[in-house]
């Protein structure tokens, strides 16, 4: 019947619950061995296709938020006051997400990748102090560093190219903001398209994983998705209430109250751009902050403002080191740290981008071409659903904090009064 509803379309999520279960039936099947060896090979295409889209994601998605923040002095106070809040609470969520991976190490003694952590493992690639670091940040050909998939490089050009067009005239400026905001539509209309087919990614991951280690290897899944939960948590009902409050003095109860729509549609789409119109409304209706701010920081905040991506960067890459065996240095868990704050910029607002862009954090210590951490990132793939859907509650939750946070500072006094 036309129009009619279809019960085999199911949404994404759905999709990769059936495929798990599916994955899990088959695995311990006596064909699970057999159907691994026909359909193991997808789970390496699903892994290609993430890895094609990464660069010119990046890329678009940087160029056009920062671009679009416009010029002028007023504009350059605004966009100072916004970029020190975002730097501040990315940098925050990313050291919750270093405390509890290290504090709960949900990576210890687990296998699965059919490696053991006593075999021979590549050394990890990290710089060797600060000045290093900042010198690789920096990239000695943008068109190499293109080429060769250097994440931090290509971030680092993309962002001082936006505040760089922010500063031409108008007609130059509004010309290059169109076209950067065109390919970013684009390259998220591309995302979308590799996207669906995840539930076949994740049913030939977990067959595969299941015939070769057992239901064994899911305990350690399940202490990776309590260790991120755990983070995630801290950062949404500690240090953002404490943000707010210490910041602005606005009590953290009204906002939250205020919030409940906006949060709510975040966590049912898991994309802070399908959310940013009813976040838009609602800071305006119930949180009382003008036009003027809103309409500035929370456009930038959904593109370039991703807490709840930074804690998931941090705990991501370190689960896959200690599941690999790797005893990282303070400097080096740093190096992540800092990775992991430039990688939550560049992480587009659709559903699973941050997992698209871990392969940047694990690029900055020498595992991105490693195929044992790449069957890691495919095997939280498995279990991500339900923590993307969380990550983004606290994406826009940090985007709404800042945009009422600059909106006091900008001597607006009617914002989160009362619950309204």
């Amino acid at each position: 019947m036309s129009g009619g509803y279809n019960p085999l379309k199911f949404k994404l999520h759905t999709q990769v619950f059936i495929a798990m279960a599916l994955g899990v039936i088959v695995g311990v099947s006596p064909v699970g061995d057999w159907v691994t060896s026909q359909i193991g090979w997808l789970g390496d295409l699903f892994m290609r296709l993430l890895r094609m889209v990464i660069v010119p994601l990046v890329v678009t998605s940087i160029i056009s938020g920062v671009a679009s923040i416009g010029g002028g002095r007023a504009v350059g106070r605004l966009f100072s006051k916004t970029f020190l809040y975002y730097l501040t609470s990315s940098l925050l969520a990313a050291a919750t997400g270093l405390f509890f991976v290290n504090l709960i190490r949900p990576g210890d003694d687990a296998d699965l990748t059919g490696v053991g952590t006593g075999e021979q493992m590549p050394d990890l690639q990290t710089p060797e102090g600060p000045a290093e670091l900042i010198l690789n940040i920096v990239p000695r050909n943008f068109i190499d560093s293109m080429a060769g998939s250097d994440m931090l490089g290509i971030i680092f050009f993309s962002i001082v190219f936006g505040v760089a067009v922010t500063a031409v005239a108008d007609r130059y400026r509004e010309s290059v903001t169109s076209m950067a905001h065109s390919l970013f539509q684009v390259m998220m209309k591309l995302v979308q398209g590799v996207m669906v087919l995840l539930p076949l990614g994740v049913f030939a991951l977990i067959t595969r994983m299941v015939a070769e280690t057992g239901l064994e290897a899911f305990a350690p899944l399940a202490k990776y998705a309590a260790t991120l939960g755990a983070g995630l948590a801290t950062h949404l009902f500690i240090t953002l209430p404490l943000l707010l409050y210490l910041l602005a003095r606005i009590s953290p109860r009204i906002h939250f109250a205020n919030l409940r729509e906006p949060l709510l549609v975040a966590f049912s789409t898991s994309s802070s751009a399908a959310t940013l119109p009813v976040t838009m409304r609602t800071l305006k209706e119930k949180v009382g902050v003008s036009d003027k701010v809103s309409s500035f920081v929370l456009p930038m905040g959904a593109t370039v403002n991703m807490d709840g991506t930074a804690v998931f960067e941090c705990v991501g890459a370190l689960f896959i080191c200690q599941v690999l065996g790797f005893d990282l240095s303070i400097f080096q868990q740093m190096v992540v740290v800092m990775t992991a704050l430039l990688a939550s910029i560049g992480a587009a607002a659709v559903p699973s981008a941050g997992l698209v862009v871990i392969f940047i954090v694990l690029g900055a210590i020498g595992l991105g071409e490693n195929p044992a951490a790449n069957t890691i990132v495919l095997a939280m793939l498995s279990v991500d659903r339900p923590l993307d859907m969380c990550r983004t509650a606290v994406n826009v939750f940090s985007d709404s904090c800042g945009t009422a946070i600059i909106a006091r500072w900008e001597g607006e006094t009617d914002v989160d009064t009362e619950i309204r």
